[in-house]
């Protein structure tokens, strides 16, 4: 099972960076969401391809002809948060105000129920798994927050599945489909979205992606946007990590869903056997 999904941010939702942290700093850049998704909307129906886009409120309000074209178009919407702002930093109360808002916001639009989440940075820890009883209480039936390996920005180390599962809190459940990961050489290969994607090239990608049954993809439209400005005050680490191998990024993708066939979140959930899944309490 292969799943593509897309998280709708700007160019500028650079996480856990001074300069591009709130809603203040990001009307300093100029946007370019429209153009970046028309690209991803081509290349989808030139090759007849369900996707899955996990949308920030903020785009949502900011830029309602983007989500009512993904709804038109027949794709499914999921909430990647309101502000974009990590789940660990939030407490219980600033995580509920902020999902509540990036669903209503969404909803407003599309008249359809969002039933999926994924947390900015993949930000769920050990030490704010509360945040699936949020989830639950807003109406979120599928989760894809878990990041099952070390990461600069969350990572679930210790979660004990890199496949799907049901997670139950105190007996309510919420289906996770977590990033995959890729056990080579003792070490723990991630490869199927946003800058991992754009470091590796693509004859590995195309091995890794064939030897794994499960693959939940994860691209945003500015990993294929080369001509984007470049944030100045990035250290050379950040910088690397957000710029590199932009130019090249949108063929290998296009080559990727030619290579293999992928499906939405929503096909996905239906054809996983979730009557034989792991049930795994928090």
């Amino acid at each position: 099972m292969k799943i593509l999904t897309f998280d709708i941010e700007e160019w500028f939702h650079i996480l856990d960076h001074e300069s591009t942290m709130d809603e203040f700093s990001w009307n300093k850049y100029e946007n370019r969401i429209e153009k970046n998704m028309d690209r991803i909307f081509q290349l989808l129906e030139n090759n007849k391809q369900s996707a899955t886009f996990f949308c920030l409120g903020w785009i949502s309000k900011k830029f309602p002809k983007v989500i009512k074209k993904i709804d038109d178009l027949g794709y499914e919407i999921g909430s990647h948060s309101n502000l974009h702002t990590l789940a660990y930093n939030q407490t219980k109360d600033e995580f509920k105000e902020d999902l509540e808002k990036s669903i209503k916001t969404i909803e407003d639009i599309t008249g359809k129920k969002v039933k999926y989440y994924r947390a900015p940075g993949f930000s769920l820890k050990e030490q704010n798994k509360w945040v699936f009883d949020e989830l639950i209480n807003q109406g979120i039936e599928i989760d894809c927050s878990i990041f099952p390996a070390q990461r600069s920005h969350g990572g679930f180390e210790k979660f004990p599945s890199k496949s799907p599962v049901i997670i139950s809190v105190a007996g309510r459940k919420i289906k996770e489909f977590p990033i995959n990961t890729f056990s080579l050489l003792g070490k723990n290969l991630i490869f199927s979205g946003g800058g991992y994607f754009r470091l590796m090239p693509y004859p590995l990608i195309k091995f890794l992606t064939k030897r794994s049954s499960y693959v939940m993809t994860y691209f945003h439209p500015r990993d294929f946007d080369f001509n984007q400005p470049i944030i100045n005050d990035l250290s050379k680490i950040r910088k690397f990590k957000s710029y590199y191998g932009l130019k090249n990024a949108f063929q290998k993708l296009e080559t990727l869903i030619n290579d293999f066939d992928f499906v939405d979140l929503r096909e996905a959930n239906q054809k996983f056997n979730w009557v034989k899944s792991e049930i795994i309490k928090i």
